[in-house]
């Protein structure tokens, strides 16, 4: 995923904050990622689901795109529920 700029909502701040999520880690994953989700019909722009890896945990990403501005929203970022989600946090559990 290519993003010029990046921009940190409130809420994002307050879950990485929350759970020592670093924001370089972010970044990193923005950069490097694995694209877990594609939400193309998300509103105002696409977003996607990414996993990260700090420190030897595990936690995810929401970032929505303007691929016209190159300016990149981290919606929020969390840790995933292991009731929804294996271990490897990429995969989801049938309901």
């Amino acid at each position: 995923m290519h993003c010029d700029e990046l921009y940190f909502t409130i809420h994002a701040v307050r879950r990485m904050f929350e759970r020592g999520i670093q924001r370089t880690a972010v970044e990193k994953v923005i950069a490097t990622g694995e694209v877990i989700k594609e939400y193309p019909e998300d509103k105002p722009f696409p977003s996607f689901l990414m996993l990260g890896h700090s420190g030897g945990a595990i936690f995810h990403v929401i970032v929505a795109t303007d691929v016209a501005s190159g300016l990149c929203h981290v919606i929020t970022v969390y840790t995933p529920d292991n009731v929804i989600w294996y271990d490897d946090g990429k995969t989801r559990r049938q309901k």
